[in-house]
């Protein structure tokens, strides 16, 4: 082969691939131009939580950023590592530790949309001895004195 034909022939296969990126393209495009659409609907018949201006404005942004292709769910290994992940901003191990538990189990309530979503787990503490119960002022270290600790005479 001459390095002419060479040419030719890396020049068609360039703009095959070209080809083929663009006709891909279109599929994210279409399907990113029918969700804004969607979201831009919802927006004007005041379907969202959001504020019109708030709403057009998100619903622009994601339609922008789905035509760059950033807008990806991710994989629920990777959602899962993500949530763990979050529990690093507290300072104390205990603190962390609490938050992986609740991240792997507990009560969830809430929404996104709501406002944010709210998990709940409970621990069970021990008080350490010594300790005065509040609600009766008695003593939790064997009060033996048999009278009310809570009344003066």
């Amino acid at each position: 082969m001459t390095t002419s034909k060479l040419s030719r022939l890396a020049l068609a296969a360039c703009a095959a691939m070209a080809v083929h990126g663009a006709w891909a393209q279109g599929d994210v495009s279409t399907d990113a131009r029918a969700q804004y659409q969607r979201d831009r609907a919802a927006c004007m018949s005041g379907q969202t939580t959001e504020d019109r201006a708030t709403c057009l404005r998100e619903a622009g942004a994601a339609y922008a950023e789905a035509r760059r292709g950033g807008l990806t769910s991710p994989s629920p290994s990777q959602a899962r590592q993500d949530a763990l992940d979050r529990c690093n901003a507290f300072q104390s191990e205990q603190d962390r530790r609490e938050c992986v538990a609740r991240m792997r189990s507990g009560d969830v309530s809430g929404s996104v949309e709501g406002g944010g979503i709210l998990r709940e787990k409970s621990f069970v503490v021990p008080a350490p001895s010594g300790t005065t119960d509040s609600a009766t002022g008695s003593s939790r270290s064997g009060d033996t004195s048999g009278g009310s600790a809570g009344t003066r005479q």
